[in-house]
């Protein structure tokens, strides 16, 4: 649903290019506190948090390769903006989308450059918005557990597209460049994206999912939900302390330490490693996703680019100011061979991705870092010392 230069006017694009940069801004300021972590762990929270933040742009910007046949000469792919809002949050999960929406446009001038505030307010900040909303609606009514979190992530990604596909009519009605009856494209763009919705949801679904079986710490949406662990005391064990005495600390298990043996915090170098194992398998499947998946994926038209044909809404379309880069249309320039160029233009892009979002959201836990520090130096400063009275002495 990549918007183009010239569907949208220029008065148009340039205030959408306003109300983009003020949620870029908003969400900055929010992303803080979801990068900050949760729970008792903050600091554990922020190193897990951070780096899946990174991954999910990158892994989002693989899967936006894979085009899906959805009908006759029309194909869909994953929009996003379920996906990174349940996994880290729906403030970061705007800046997830925005950066994977200014990489695409800038390297591979998929998504006008004067139209990218367009596609930031439609594809990340209303879909966001849409399917998170209806995401925390199901999970406080439905019973607690990973299936309803899978079911909610479904449902909220499902209604996300259509919804987009609806804003983006409310845009063109405002200062679409062509003379289309808003019906026409009303019903061209709900009905095609509805289709559509069902591939993202299906994505989604499956991808926190995922995620759930194997670290469900790491998915925001499902914060809150999850048991807190009880230690069960075998029949044959000792007599039981009395009621308030602390149990007596187990001795520490080969490879952990006082504390963990303790029942106190893990080891963060263990969480890390532990992280970093998702990390990996997340970068590789995104690797494998843009770097080989993406040649079978459907060549034919996505919804809004169909629509768009059908209708003339294409009539004013101007090209793109990034055509001739090395990277247009998701291909290595000067390399013959389709699957090599293709499959290598995809890893450099899951590659730019990553590091990007990767450094945007460290800046962001970094800030948030600070301004805690001050603040909690600010708060010493102004405790009065204490005063020694004759009794104290």
């Amino acid at each position: 649903m990549h918007v183009p230069d010239g569907f949208i006017d220029a008065p148009v694009s340039a205030a959408t290019g306003i109300l983009a940069a003020a949620a870029v801004a908003v969400s900055l300021r929010g992303a803080r506190r979801e990068l900050g972590g949760h729970g008792p762990h903050t600091a554990l929270g922020a190193e897990r948090t951070a780096p899946l933040a990174g991954l999910v742009a990158a892994f989002i910007f693989a899967v936006q390769m894979l085009n899906f046949p959805v009908a006759a000469g029309t194909s869909g792919h994953l929009l996003g903006g379920a996906l990174a809002a349940i996994l880290v949050g729906p403030y970061t999960g705007v800046l997830c989308v925005s950066v994977v929406l200014l990489m695409q446009a800038v390297l591979f001038a998929d998504g006008g450059l004067t139209a990218l505030g367009v596609n930031i307010t439609d594809m990340a900040v209303v879909t966001v918005l849409v399917a998170y909303g209806i995401f925390r609606g199901l999970v406080k009514v439905l019973p607690r557990g990973r299936r309803a979190v899978t079911a909610a992530s479904f449902v909220a990604a499902a209604v996300s597209v259509p919804a987009a596909a609806a804003a983006f009519t409310g845009l063109y009605a405002l200062g679409g460049t062509t003379h289309v009856p808003l019906g026409t494209v009303f019903a061209a763009m709900t009905g095609v994206h509805v289709l559509i919705g069902i591939g993202e949801a299906v994505i989604t679904a499956l991808t926190v999912g995922a995620v759930l079986a194997v670290r469900p710490d790491l998915v925001y949406g499902a914060r809150g939900l999850a048991k807190p662990l009880q230690l069960r005391t075998s029949p044959l064990a000792g007599p039981a302390t009395a009621a308030g005495e602390p149990e007596p600390a187990e001795a520490p298990r080969p490879g952990e330490d006082a504390a963990g043996a303790a029942g106190g915090a893990p080891r963060p170098d263990a969480a890390r490693r532990s992280t970093r194992r998702v990390w990996l398998a997340g970068v590789a499947a995104a690797l494998i996703c843009a770097g080989g998946v993406s040649y079978y994926a459907s060549t034919s038209p996505d919804g809004l680019e169909k629509v768009a044909e059908d209708q003339g809404i294409d009539a004013k379309a101007e090209e793109h100011a990034a055509k001739d880069s090395p990277l247009a249309d998701y291909s290595v320039k000067d390399i013959a061979n389709p699957r090599i160029s293709g499959g290598l233009a995809g890893v450099i892009g899951v590659g730019a991705t990553l590091a990007v979002g990767t450094g945007v959201f460290v800046v962001v836990r970094r800030r948030r870092g600070a301004a805690r520090d001050a603040a909690g130096n600010a708060a010493g400063d102004a405790v009065p010392p204490q005063q020694h009275t004759p009794e104290s002495a």
